[in-house]
């Protein structure tokens, strides 16, 4: 069975608890800025590593020092789930542990 939509009072009351990310049109979103190119792109090799273990992938852009993705589920027709935000909160762990801001 596939996640069901998030309600946009319930996407307002799980970005309240994930400082940094927003909603963009219909995809949370959220950029990390990193000390070097190098750590910038440490932080996409683990992000993908977790996308893969939870079968669920965002768009991911490597920046000279940053790091940007926005994430919503296709199989829902685009839709913000919590799927994403399980995502989201395993991505912030793995940003915080990079030192990233």
């Amino acid at each position: 069975m596939p996640p069901a939509p998030l309600s946009q009072k319930e996407i307002e009351d799980r970005l309240a608890e994930l400082p940094g990310w927003s909603l963009d049109g219909d995809r949370l979103a959220r950029s990390y800025r990193l000390g070097s190119h190098f750590a910038a792109a440490a932080l996409v090799v683990h992000i993908a590593q977790v996308q893969d273990e939870l079968d669920h992938h965002s768009d991911l852009t490597l920046g000279y020092h940053t790091v940007s993705l926005t994430v919503n589920t296709h199989s829902v027709g685009g839709a913000v789930t919590e799927l994403d935000f399980d995502l989201a909160r395993r991505v912030e762990d793995l940003a915080a542990g990079h030192g990233a801001h």
